[in-house]
């Protein structure tokens, strides 16, 4: 007859706690996955999606391993949980270096960008959640057996393991991302895991042999995290939204150029002596087209999305005042007057989401620049028909709102749909984009023009930072667009952008 331990001698305390640990543990490594696979495939719908799924699967499979472990005898099986808590802490603090060895590989290998999302989700995150799931159902046997009120254990175990989880989420989000980063993150969960091995080892009256042996998967993963603390930093600065990088563009100390790269994309281009030139087609359009409606340098406007502040900047060196600038992030204003030359005297900066930021401003702007949208990346809440009429409030009568979009040319799906919205409120919606045919496959940047009445010109040469020429297309060809898309207004409820940009499994 199997024997259990005597249930006196584990206290439902320690079990409790050693669950809500362990579960909040597993939540902050969950987060942390969104934060640190964004420098290489950005962060969208599409990421925690891949994310969550993954760290689910990793916690069925270990839920369903800890079950067949907690038949054995309680002790036993409290010794093999702590080898699975030491194979947790190797595989978290793993996961940084397996990220930095086998992301560019994969993403460069996998083309279609919702495989190579799962892949890089798996590859470093599957393992740990698969480990940090063995304990919950190992311990809440542990806690039932023996105990006259086992259903009360039951019901405890459970909580303890809902309450880590909402503890390990708002940790992440509102403390260790923000304040240690993600990679020291990683490591304090990974000491975390240490910490309740031991005491799986100590409540499962490991050996004294069993201990020494322990000591060497502990020597693993403080090796392996202290490897990963070694690497050098991916990002320049980690905020609570973005990695934030700058890389130079030109080797002249006196004459320099840089990059913004915000997650895995480019936000901009700045040079230091040449603040009227763009360097990126769609700052080009941004910069020269409301311009162009307005035809004087009196006019005041609203810019969604800071970057590097490259066309603000513009503006304020051609003498136009009057400049609002809704950039959610702190740091990405805090690195454009640092590397950027930005200088935020010029500029009135609120570090607010932009809907909010708009629906909270006095009074009207002639010009509204929506310059949040990159890749699939998109903010879905910006292009829907309330946001719109948000900004047709908030437009004076002879105002103009421009907001760039990409698309793949043989679809156009997107740009359909934001083009019939827009129409949904707006008298006049223009496309502009580079002259010239597109090639198969190409994803192209477009300007959106909305106001009350159409533009005075159909096409337009600026610098970016060549003089490039940008014309409006025409309206027969964006109705077709539509017709053979088959274009729905987007709204608050239903705005699948990121699926309309081409990310479709079926078409690729």
């Amino acid at each position: 007859m199997t024997k259990h331990i005597a249930p006196a001698l584990i206290p439902l305390w320690l079990l409790i706690f050693l669950q809500a640990g362990i579960s909040a543990s597993s939540l902050v490594v969950e987060i942390v996955a969104g934060r640190m696979i964004a420098p290489y495939v950005g962060m969208s719908l599409y990421t925690w999606t891949s994310i969550i799924a993954v760290v689910l699967a990793g916690f069925s499979v270990g839920h369903w391993w800890g079950g067949r472990i907690a038949a054995r005898e309680t002790t036993a099986a409290l010794r093999i949980t702590g080898w699975t808590m030491i194979a947790a802490a190797c595989t978290t603090a793993g996961a940084t270096l397996l990220l930095r060895a086998f992301a560019g590989p994969v993403v460069e290998s996998i083309s279609h960008p919702l495989a190579a999302i799962t892949a890089l989700s798996t590859l470093a995150f599957f393992l740990p959640s698969l480990f940090a799931g063995v304990p919950a159902p190992v311990l809440t046997v542990a806690a039932m057996r023996g105990r006259d009120q086992s259903e009360q254990a039951l019901g405890a175990m459970f909580a303890a393991g809902a309450i880590g989880a909402i503890a390990g989420t708002l940790l992440a989000g509102f403390l260790f991302v923000p304040w240690f980063g993600s990679v020291t993150t990683l490591l304090v969960i990974t000491a975390v895991y240490v910490f309740a091995a031991l005491i799986c080892f100590t409540l499962g009256r490991a050996s004294s042999r069993g201990y020494v042996a322990s000591l060497a998967g502990i020597a693993i993963a403080t090796g392996t995290g202290y490897a990963a603390l070694r690497l050098p930093a991916i990002c320049d600065s980690e905020s609570s939204y973005y990695c934030i990088r700058t890389v130079s563009m030109s080797d002249d100390p006196n004459n320099a150029v840089r990059l913004m790269v915000v997650d895995h994309l480019a936000h901009g281009i700045s040079a230091q002596n040449a603040p009227r030139v763009m360097f990126t087609e769609h700052a080009a359009m941004l910069d020269a087209l409301p311009r162009m409606r307005m035809g004087r340098t009196e006019f005041s406007s609203f810019h969604i999305g800071g970057g590097t502040y490259s066309v603000p900047r513009a503006w304020a060196d051609r003498g136009i005042s009057d400049i609002v600038v809704a950039e959610i992030d702190p740091e990405v204003t805090k690195a454009a007057v640092e590397r950027y030359w930005f200088d935020p005297t010029t500029t009135s900066v609120l570090h607010e989401d932009a809907r909010l930021a708009l629906s909270h401003s006095e009074g009207e702007f002639d010009v509204i620049v929506g310059d949040a949208f990159t890749d699939i990346a998109a903010p879905e809440h910006l292009v829907t028909r309330e946001f719109f009429d948000l900004v047709s409030d908030k437009l004076s009568a002879d105002g103009v709102f421009a907001m760039n979009l990409i698309d793949n040319v043989d679809r156009l799906d997107a740009l359909g749909a934001v083009v019939i919205t827009l129409r949904a409120v707006f008298p006049s919606v223009e496309v502009w984009t580079a002259s010239g045919r597109p090639e198969k496959g190409e994803r192209r940047v477009f300007v959106l023009l909305a106001s009350a009445q159409n533009s005075p010109v159909s096409s337009i040469e600026t610098l970016a930072p060549d003089p490039i020429r940008f014309q409006v297309l025409g309206t027969s060809f964006i109705d077709a667009v539509l017709h053979r898309a088959n274009a729905r207004v987007l709204t608050d409820d239903h705005a699948p952008l990121a699926f309309l940009m081409g990310f479709d499994p079926a078409v690729d």
